[in-house]
């Protein structure tokens, strides 16, 4: 069994219900433990799209990290996403951020996330459900990771998460 922490984003239709099916379809093949708050982020990138709303969830699973991967990716098509504008517009996005203390570097993934320190929209609601998770490259827990961390502007709080 692996502890595999996840962060969920969506900017298009009813962004909490977006999530919200993602997490349920998530349970489906995981087990989830914690859910962050849901917090309203500016976009990355590509400007000219709506704000998302996102979150990171912790979950424990029988699945291989490709095979997380693999599952993620088919919960994405299934809500709706579509690969258009890299950074662009998305109904869902979902992606493995730690897969244990595992470091891996494959041409489709690549664990622990590699933009994950630059993001707040990641770091903060990671910072909520476990500030004393340590980054296996950076050798930093993320309490540390976003004492030290700049640019964090473009974030805000929205709700608390409700499966309702």
């Amino acid at each position: 069994m692996a502890t595999a922490y996840l962060s969920l984003g969506s900017n298009l239709g009813h962004r909490e219900a977006n999530i919200a099916s993602a997490l349920k379809m998530l349970g489906q093949e995981a087990w989830i433990l914690k859910v962050s708050s849901l917090y309203e982020t500016e976009p990355v990138g590509y400007k000219d799209q709506p704000w998302f709303l996102n979150c990171v969830c912790s979950v424990e699973t029988d699945l291989s990290p490709q095979a997380l991967l693999k599952f993620v990716k088919a919960i994405e098509r299934k809500l709706g996403r579509r690969e258009d504008i890299r950074f662009g517009p998305r109904l869902i996005d979902i992606d493995i951020l730690f897969y244990n203390s595992l470091i891996l570097d494959s041409p489709d993934l690549i664990i622990p996330h590699p933009r994950l320190v630059e993001r707040a929209f990641v770091l903060l609601p990671l910072r909520e459900i476990a500030p004393e998770l340590v980054h296996p490259l950076l050798r930093a827990t993320i309490e540390e990771l976003w004492q030290k961390a700049e640019n964090l502007e473009g974030i805000r709080f929205y709700s608390e998460f409700s499966s309702q």
